[in-house]
């Protein structure tokens, strides 16, 4: 039975050595299995970590006066613009990202392809990190860089040709840490400004952010606002993402897309590399689908994200709110190991919780500048409790909520008045809202008026941001800390806060149980920040807790952050996306139909059969199985085939007679095999042959009950009874519980029912169906070739699971095999009721390379056939196609 609840992991502290070994391994294997592996992996981000500024006073938007002369001549630092107009300096944010990145090059070659961000100036006295040295700067990117701003199609070639070679040797303070480091290259990526800013500051942050935390764009707005409106921005950029990727790939290279702001990127990766091996890790939350199904371009997100093989998100719910919302949106089918099959191509779903570089931060705590502050704090706020939040002061942080429980804390527990501070720091956030703003400097002076006095404030708000020393010092000195945003990915600060309360006093930390490694982090006091009387109640625990519990909790919780790491995130990945290419679906793409080579061997032949399903071939499959209705374009195509005398053209589908002759009966020339190949009508008969009259059909009855059973408990479902064989629907009903009780069905009849029966259970697109072993698809399209021995080309094309059985029964050649010969089938004995001594074996005329078995779908769908097309309309144009030569033939043999 399906679980709702999200799974337990196992506790064991993840070892970064056994993941990086069982990474080698799986190389290792797939190398020995022949699968390609070129042991690069390219990241795809939204920004290069890096900084690119151009250098020179002909870019300067402001003259520079000019320079005091140094005491000695040999105190000039020789000019850049001497050789190179460009300077690089470290880009700071997203650190626990670029460390998990920076982390794999101890492993493998790495591309890091993102976008240049804003290009500022800079005066010619750039960081040494100009010259592709380190950069061990701690200064914000704001220190160096000029307030103006290049516009990208002022940059020439040249200069573009110079940044890209001038990246090609940077490398980060990470990397040459890393002894024995593999080469890590960033790759630009060039946007026009207009197309950049729409794309991030517009429909990112204005549409994608807000919905992924739980708030409709309307909610953050200041001005009307629509979901659609930079829709063309992001479309643009993702496209501009894919194209330098798909320059820089080489067979064998990993793949991975990371966030939100490159939801696109790996659908058009598929199209552009359908071999590749595609991983998209998203950083932030994502909805419950009833919140997803709000945005108006939801399909073209989802179908997006769905190009990747491997789509990972921070924890299980977010990746269970997305299978959902696959389901309930686009109605993608659930496989039995959780992937979403579209088309024939799987993408399967997991969670990997982000870290941050433990190691990292543990050095940084250890900074010179930190203990002077720390003392500091300590004597300013002697004999009270501390309290610290820092968070961005954006609606998702939750701090409006945090403040009105910190008076809530005041109010319900006044023996804290005068004896606890909050200090509260909000760095500002890319588009500041002074509305929240506003609220919170009023809220703040509210609770100062009405519990602080003439020596005692309650509530120390800075809006800044602060530096690390600053920030590390703050850290260190609290008793507890508060951290409780309303939703939230991953939060680095909290990781922080345990691994700066190591060396000091081991504080409790109070979490919000709304963000992304809440789960990983049960050891500190999970609230809901909406309930201020929850939240008021564990700070007060919090800060009473015993020294005991303190460090009991502490030392749980400090296991976890220094392994679970980003360098253990960045391997696991790394770990999940090998596991993914050594599935069968990546062992084998099946290529495209070659037009010239089919319509080549059509023309050559003296007779061809045609053998083709209707419902997801012919015509696409809808929702109500009734107005699959067969396009003017599929009865030309038809038409013109059936009437070539060269041609057999035969309809094999799991519709029921009726259907058929109802659409296609007026094609006379067309044969028609219904219920799967329980009726067979000829072309040109007018009557249908049953081939289950000689079998025992007495087990339909006990299908019906079961089928009654589980239609009565799933609304929406219906039952389909054919003379042969009986279906049950549930296209209609709820996805995820049609799905529930459709294998709760499945595994009662296959179980109970089959093994005592002569049937198969067959699980088709929404539906359930039963039918006699002996009918299939498989049985018809010997039957055919049977009785058509002298045909020299074979099309054959279907799109779902019973159509195997018609790719199956055309695997006429073993090994070099030239000729074959086929056996009288099942469907020819069973119709004559004679036994298949009375039937001679058959010589066929057709060759190998004239058998084109089609799937239609994906071209990693698992498949039997040889060829693919992607879609039913591709079908009816080949069709068309041949229909056509058909008619010129014909004509030129009148002529």
């Amino acid at each position: 039975m399906d679980s709702f609840a999200e799974p337990r992991r196992p506790s064991a502290p993840v070892s970064l050595a056994a993941v990086r070994e069982q990474v080698r391994k799986l190389e290792s294997d797939h190398r020995a299995s022949g699968i390609p592996l070129s042991g690069r992996i390219i990241h795809v981000c939204h920004y290069l970590p890096v900084v690119s500024s151009l250098v020179g006073p002909s870019r300067a938007a402001i003259p520079s006066p000019p320079q005091t002369p140094p005491a000695q001549a040999s105190d000039i630092p020789p000019s850049p613009t001497d050789s190179q107009p460009w300077a690089l300096s470290v880009r700071y944010g997203h650190s626990a990202m670029i460390s998990g990145i920076a982390s794999l090059a101890s492993t493998h070659e790495q591309l890091v392809v993102g976008w240049t961000g804003d290009i500022p100036t800079a005066l010619p006295t750039m960081p040494p990190s100009a010259y592709g040295a380190p950069s061990t700067s701690t200064a914000s990117e704001s220190a160096h860089a000029s307030p103006s701003k290049v516009p990208t199609n002022d940059i020439g070639e040249e200069e573009r040709r110079e940044l890209e070679q001038l990246l090609a040797k940077y490398r980060s303070r990470d990397e040459v840490s890393i002894e024995g480091g593999k080469q890590t290259t960033y790759v630009p990526v060039w946007l026009d400004n207009k197309e950049a800013h729409g794309h991030y500051e517009g429909y990112c942050k204005q549409t994608l952010w807000p919905l992924f935390h739980y708030l409709l764009w309307q909610d953050v707005a200041t001005e009307y606002a629509s979901a659609d409106s930079h829709w063309a921005p992001y479309n643009a950029v993702n496209a501009a993402f894919a194209k330098r990727v798909a320059e820089v790939y080489r067979p064998g290279d990993l793949i991975w897309v990371h966030d939100y702001h490159l939801l696109l990127v790996p659908s058009l990766l598929r199209q552009a590399l359908p071999e590749a091996a595609i991983g998209l890790f998203v950083h932030t939350p994502f909805p419950s689908s009833e919140i997803f199904r709000c945005l108006p371009r939801r399909k073209e997100i989802l179908d997006g994200m769905l190009g990747a093989n491997l789509i990972c998100f921070q924890t299980y719910s977010y990746s269970r709110h997305f299978t959902s919302t696959c389901v309930r949106v686009c109605g993608y089918e659930i496989t039995n190991t959780g992937g979403i099959d579209v088309q024939g191509h799987v993408a399967a779903i997991s969670y990997c919780p982000v870290g941050v570089d433990a190691e990292r931060v543990a050095k940084d705590t250890l900074r010179a500048g930190i203990e002077p502050k720390l003392e500091a704090l300590r004597a300013l706020y002697e004999g009270k409790k501390i309290i610290v939040g820092r968070d961005k002061l954006d609606v998702v942080k939750g701090v409006v909520q945090k403040l009105r429980a910190f008076e809530k804390l005041l109010r319900d527990y006044p023996q804290w008045i005068g004896n606890v501070v909050l200090i509260q720091v909000t760095s500002p956030a890319l588009s500041d809202s002074p509305k929240l703003e506003r609220q919170v400097s009023e809220l703040v002076a509210h609770i100062n008026g009405e519990y602080g006095s003439l020596d005692f404030i309650p509530v120390h708000h800075y809006h800044q941001t602060i530096k690390k020393d600053e920030f590390y010092a703050l850290l260190s000195v609290a008793d507890l800390g508060v951290i409780t945003p309303l939703r939230d990915g991953m939060n680095t600060t909290s990781m922080e806060f345990i691994i700066a309360q190591e060396r000091t006093k081991r504080s409790p930390l109070v979490l919000s149980e709304f963000m992304g490694i809440s789960s990983n982090m049960s050891d500190a006091l999970q609230v809901n920040p909406w309930s201020l009387e929850e939240v008021a109640a564990a700070i007060h625990q919090g800060l009473l807790m015993s020294d005991e519990e303190k460090l009991s909790r502490h030392q749980k919780l400090y296991k976890t952050v220094t392994t679970h790491t980003s360098h253990t995130w960045a391997a696991m990945l790394a770990k999940m996306l090998l596991a993914q290419v050594g599935r069968q679906n990546l062992a084998r793409q099946t290529p495209p139909m070659p037009k010239d080579r089919l319509e080549s061997r059509y023309h050559a032949a003296k007779k061809r059969l045609f053998l083709l399903d209707y419902d997801g071939t012919l015509a696409p499959i809808v929702r109500v199985p009734s107005a699959a209705v067969p396009s003017p374009e599929t009865l030309e195509a038809l038409e013109r085939l059936s009437s070539d005398p060269r041609n057999v053209v035969f309809i094999i589908s799991g519709r029921d007679g009726h259907f058929l002759e109802q659409h296609l009966g007026h094609l006379k020339n067309l044969g028609m095999s219904a219920e799967h190949g329980g009726f067979v009508r000829e072309p040109g008969a007018p009557d249908w042959t049953n081939f289950t009259e000689s079998l025992d059909m007495s087990w339909m009855d006990e299908v019906l009950e079961i089928f009654r059973y589980y239609t009565e408990r799933t609304t929406g479902s219906h039952i389909e009874v054919k003379k042969s064989s009986i279906t049950w629907h549930y296209r209609s009903s709820d996805p995820e519980w049609g799905l529930f009780q459709c294998r709760q069905c499945q595994d009662l009849l296959e179980n109970n029912l089959a093994r005592k029966r002569p049937i198969e259970v067959l699980v088709g697109k929404k539906n359930l169906e039963v039918r006699p072993l002996a009918v299939n698809k498989g049985e018809i399209v010997k039957r055919i070739l049977y009785y058509n021995p002298d045909a020299e080309f074979v099309f054959c094309a279907g799109d779902d699971k019973t159509d195997e059985d018609m790719f199956r029964a055309l695997l006429l050649f073993s090994g070099d095999q030239k000729t074959a010969r086929l056996e009288p089938p099942l469907s020819v004995t069973l119709l004559a009721k004679e036994p298949s001594t009375k039937f001679d074996p058959v010589d066929l005329a057709i060759t190998r390379e004239s058998v084109f078995t089609t799937a239609v779908g994906h071209s990693s769908k698992r498949t039997l056939a040889v060829w693919h097309v992607t879609s039913p309309e591709e079908v009816n144009q080949h069709l068309l196609d041949l229909g056509r030569m058909s008619q010129e033939d014909e004509a030129k043999s009148s002529l």
